[in-house]
């Protein structure tokens, strides 16, 4: 087993609340709402006709003009991947580390957990319409095709591909080293960031970019989940729609935005900050990453495994990974995590069954834990939803404080644990937060689970 360590050193995010690390993180805190009425497209006859979407975004403001017409056919999830990696990329430093020749392309990586480009609805429907033969009620291929052919946009189709986005990314920085980019729903980007770690612990590259883009705002992705009855309704209150853990809950809010994260391992770092003054201020170590685990429930295609056993089993994997007793207290008599980043959906299935999995991990101190939602704010940001929630996770270390799960007024007896409800919670007076943990989980029963805890040299 390799003993490496390997650190964030750079993170980037783009979300329904903004850009800025700061002016995100001071909204989440303050516990403001990004759910609002669709604007992408014309959702008024749709049963759930809200979602957090991303406005006035412009790639221009995140990469240099020469860059812009290589990326220039991408879609809105790619974008906000480039976007959230250039932040990144700028914030660990490694845009000095490139031009010095401290970052080899070969030992340099992505593995990402973006979704599918956004469809061209209208002219998909269009084609659709045109193949229709009304008489024999049957699509006419020749017809569907030669509108199809007509209508959609290659460029555009084939940057519906989900690899795309990494091949934007590599192409952008410069990464020649590991490159994958999995498809496992809600729990993607955490899984993302989890292979990255291994790989990075393994020996097989020195630095990877790790992260998620998603956007199912258009009329495909929110009807699918609507028919899965999936997605709250609250259609008259959307900006209150997300309740995790609430007896009132009704589903989960639609998010799109996309976040990444720098890996590093610690030797690499050290060797290229070492006396760096020039140029500006030195990056610095934001984490480490200590814990990864990962499970399939083996039950059903959107149901989760009852008990939570799925659940439980990565967070143990990361525990143990971190050398973490989940049952023991620390000696300064305090859980051994300090906060718990849900994957809080707000679904009457997800939040009890989560619930019930962090007390079959933490037995007697699961509610001494707190363990907050979110997506009570942003909505759920699907394949990008683990790697957001993990820089929220730093963000928590940095400041000693935790964000709240909101509108939670009404307790479930079902979920009865420490959901910091409506407020956040400064925990500096009792040692602030040492050690997070994130969870996230997908349709199909995919688990995943990361552990972050403040750097120590």
């Amino acid at each position: 087993m390799s003993t490496r360590r390997v650190v964030i050193t750079g993170m980037g995010w783009v979300t329904p609340l903004g850009t800025d690390l700061n002016v995100v993180w001071d909204k989440l805190l303050r516990g403001e709402s990004a759910i609002a009425p669709v604007t992408h497209f014309d959702a008024h006859t749709f049963r759930t006709n809200f979602a957090a979407e991303v406005n006035g975004f412009n790639l221009t403001e995140f990469l240099p003009a020469s860059s812009i017409e290589r990326h220039e056919g991408a879609g809105s999830s790619t974008r906000f991947a480039l976007a959230a990696a250039a932040q990144a990329w700028r914030s660990a430093g490694l845009d000095r580390a490139m031009a010095a020749g401290q970052l080899r392309a070969r030992r340099f990586g992505a593995y990402l957990g973006s979704g599918e480009g956004t469809p061209d609805f209208q002219a998909f429907a269009a084609s659709n319409l045109a193949g229709w033969d009304a008489a024999s009620r049957k699509v006419n291929g020749r017809a569907w095709a030669e509108a199809a052919y007509r209508l959609l946009d290659r460029v555009r189709e084939v940057e519906q591909e989900p690899n795309m986005t990494l091949g934007h990314i590599a192409a952008e920085f410069g990464c020649r080293g590991p490159s994958s980019n999995c498809m496992t729903a809600c729990a993607a980007s955490t899984q993302a960031v989890g292979e990255a770690y291994e790989i990075i612990r393994h020996g097989d590259a020195e630095v990877m970019f790790a992260g998620g883009s998603h956007s199912m705002v258009h009329p495909l992705g929110m009807t699918g989940f609507i028919r899965l009855t999936a997605m709250s309704r609250r259609v008259d209150t959307p900006s209150t729609a997300a309740r995790p853990f609430d007896q009132s809950r009704d589903g989960f809010v639609m998010g799109e935005g996309a976040g990444m994260v720098v890996l590093e391992s610690l030797e690499h770092f050290e060797a290229r900050t070492t006396g760096l003054t020039a140029g500006g201020v030195a990056p610095s170590v934001l984490a480490e990453v200590v814990g990864y685990g990962s499970s399939a429930d083996s039950f059903r295609i959107t149901d989760i495994q009852p008990e939570g056993k799925g659940a439980q089993a990565a967070m143990l994997q990361a525990l143990r990974g971190a050398g973490i007793n989940p049952r023991e207290p620390g000696p300064d008599g305090r859980p051994g995590v300090h906060y718990i980043s849900a994957h809080g959906t707000g679904t009457e299935e997800n939040d009890k069954i989560e619930t019930a999995a962090v007390k079959g991990v933490f037995g007697a101190l699961a509610p001494k834990v707190p363990f907050s939602s979110v997506k009570s704010m942003f909505g759920h940001l699907i394949q990008a939803a683990g790697a957001v929630e993990l820089i929220t996770c730093i963000r928590s270390m940095h400041t000693g404080v935790v964000p709240p799960t909101m509108n939670l007024h009404q307790p479930d007896p079902a979920c009865d644990l420490d959901y910091v409800p409506n407020a956040a919670r400064d925990l500096r007076a009792q040692g602030g937060v040492d050690v997070c943990l994130s969870n996230s989980f997908g349709f199909g029963g995919q688990n995943n689970t990361i552990i972050v805890r403040r750097f120590r040299a």
